[in-house]
């Protein structure tokens, strides 16, 4: 296999950040659904009943905020390649001779850099708001959830890249922007089914088992965005019709 051109994976990256600053609708939409899912657990530190450090209801919070690297992603890898073809931008992009993995794993790194440092930056909000203002029972509480507060950190990366490659797979088949949107943003959330048992401890939220989820997400993640590159047809994408075979 040949090596990747960095070059042209960091020209393809700096191409989508610019086309994200130009269209305030996709900077807007980012912002305004993971300060939605931030209300419920900030209105949970001031109006939370304190209950015993090691109380379940501690982790419903944490996992709203695990919704902000699923959802997020999923708007800006489905408008990646249909919003792009809509708009009649993607046909010069691919007419260039930038390889097919490299035009994937740009399109995918610059989903991923606003969507991971904005759950970054909301995660970290949520926990200073607990630190400064919280009762100091209900502090306790979520701090003392170590297992899923090592899930909110280290799962983020990893479910953003589940719907990065579900968004653009969705992209590529679907016609219109809108129904590339809707349809990645359910195909993204199954990941969260593991954290919803580990939230109701149907499994017991443990190092260990944040520690498995996610190195098989990880590798899910791995395998699916090899996979992915066998639906990237550049003569359909174009002309929207397959290649022919001699």
């Amino acid at each position: 296999m040949m090596a990747l051109d960095l070059s042209r994976v960091a020209a393809v990256v700096r191409k989508e950040l610019r086309d994200y600053r130009r269209k305030r609708s996709i900077v807007v939409g980012m912002l305004i659904l993971p300060a939605i899912f931030l209300i419920e657990p900030v209105l949970f530190v001031f109006l939370g009943a304190p209950d015993p450090v090691g109380d379940p209801s501690y982790r419903a919070p944490l996992l709203l905020l695990l919704l902000i690297p699923v959802i997020t992603p999923s708007t800006l890898a489905a408008y990646s390649v249909a919003g792009e073809r809509e708009q009649g931008t993607l046909e010069p992009l691919l007419t260039t001779p930038i390889r097919q993995l490299e035009f994937i794993i740009g399109k995918a790194a610059a989903v991923m850099i606003p969507s991971v440092g904005l759950s970054y930056l909301v995660f970290g909000i949520y926990l200073v708001v607990v630190r400064l203002f919280a009762n100091p029972v209900v502090a306790a509480g979520i701090f003392n959830e170590g297992p899923m507060l090592l899930a909110l950190f280290l799962f983020t990366p990893l479910l953003t890249g589940w719907s990065i490659v579900v968004g653009m797979a969705v992209s590529v088949r679907a016609g219109e922007i809108r129904v590339a949107q809707q349809l990645g943003m359910i195909a993204s959330l199954p990941p969260l089914g593991v954290v919803v048992l580990m939230v109701t401890g149907v499994i017991a939220p443990t190092f260990t088992a944040a520690l498995v989820f996610a190195a098989v997400l990880l590798a899910v993640d791995v395998l699916a965005l090899r996979g992915i590159s066998g639906l990237f047809d550049r003569e359909r994408l174009v002309t929207g019709s397959k290649a022919s075979r001699p």
